[in-house]
């Protein structure tokens, strides 16, 4: 019998079979996915569908049996399943902008690279866009584990009448940048001041005696680090890619662990995907015991409060409406008994939508 020799150039004869197997593959793929927002048009459905693609990535991580890195096996599938999806009808979403921001970046996380994305001057600008129709979606960060809620974004909500359709978690690792990648040229340190907040410690005790600038954006941070070599900026990993900036030292947040939630906003919201979030806004009545008396219906009831946050409402002082989020979503019946309970006891009441819950913090770029 005669022994075959392995040899380099076979086997890579072999992946570039491989490789074009999937190509042909994924254009079957792609095929079937435009057929089916055809018939999804003509019924006159949404292109998103979270409880089908949650289903998919259940099942094509059980057939791997963790041959294939789970979280290579996840980030592959998310940009073939996007761009199939993008296929039927393209995503336009607006985020805080210019383009490099951790907002950026999520967006990115959670629609893929295909999508086309609108930079807005502000949170409240993202709400705008969406509220007016001119994008479909939104993104904008709605808390951090170290810092707390944005507040902008809590109060966009009274102002704008939008859904919350999606929320993703976002591990935060932010570099410290500047235009020779030096940390000894950097004379002041420029960000958002959320990411300053994020570095306090860091920033007191390594750059002592430095001042620190607050901007609108991590990446027009980096526009200004760029243009000047004595300004350091705190910014994104899709930053570095974006702008002319070296990184002087990475990862220099605080805390490991700090991760920001962000909410992606529309003017619909969607189906149960079998592990919902309800968001609602409420006023209470003014009197005592008002908020005990909320409390207790979604005790009573079994639903289990995942967030509560009080924000004052403009123009009407010391009166305050309060943000929950409610594990479950909104067709469920125990929840739909529970908010119609808080309908009757409550002076304001809105549903900001239902949607699926971020299962676990994205991985990092």
């Amino acid at each position: 019998m005669t022994e075959i020799t392995t040899t380099i150039p076979h086997v890579r004869q072999r992946i570039d079979e491989i490789d074009s197997n999937i190509l042909r593959l994924l254009q079957e793929r792609l095929s079937c996915a435009k057929e089916i927002g055809r018939l999804k048009a003509q019924s006159n459905l949404l292109t998103w569908d979270p409880q089908r693609e949650r289903a998919i990535y259940a099942r094509l991580l059980e057939e791997n049996s963790g041959i294939f890195p789970e979280d290579a096996v996840r980030s592959v599938f998310h940009e073939i399943i996007t761009a199939c999806r993008l296929a039927q009808k393209q995503d336009e979403v607006a985020f805080l902008g210019p383009e490099g921001t951790f907002t950026h970046l999520a967006g990115v996380r959670h629609f893929g690279t295909s999508a086309l994305y609108r930079p807005a001057e502000s949170i409240e600008d993202v709400f705008n866009e969406v509220e007016k129709g001119r994008v479909q979606h939104g993104v904008v960060p709605v808390e951090n584990s170290t810092e707390g809620s944005v507040f902008w974004t809590l109060d966009s909500f009274m102002k704008y009448k939008v859904k919350i359709c999606g929320e993703l978690q976002l591990p935060i690792r932010h570099n410290l940048v500047c235009s020779s990648g030096r940390i000894e040229d950097i004379q002041a340190v420029a960000s958002h001041a959320q990411p300053l907040a994020q570095c306090r410690e860091w920033l007191r005790k390594h750059l002592p005696g430095i001042s620190t600038l607050t901007m609108p954006s991590t990446a027009a941070a980096a526009q200004m680090a760029a243009e000047n070599p004595n300004i350091g900026a705190i910014v994104s990993d899709l930053a570095v890619k974006l702008y002319a900036v070296q990184v002087a030292v990475p990862g220099i947040e605080d805390y490991q662990g700090n991760t920001t939630r962000f909410l992606i906003i529309s003017n619909h919201s969607h189906s149960r995907s079998g592990s919902d979030k309800t968001s609602l806004l409420l006023g209470l009545a003014d009197k005592p015991g008002a908020l005990k008396e909320a409390l207790t219906i979604l005790s009573d009831k079994g639903i289990n409060l995942a967030k509560i946050e009080s924000r004052p409402m403009k123009g009407k002082r010391w009166q305050y409406l309060f943000f929950m989020d409610l594990i479950g979503h909104i067709e469920d019946a125990v929840i739909q008994d529970g908010c119609e309970a808080l309908k009757q006891i409550c002076s304001y009441y809105e549903w900001l939508g239902s949607y699926p819950k971020a299962v676990e913090p994205e991985a990092g770029i």
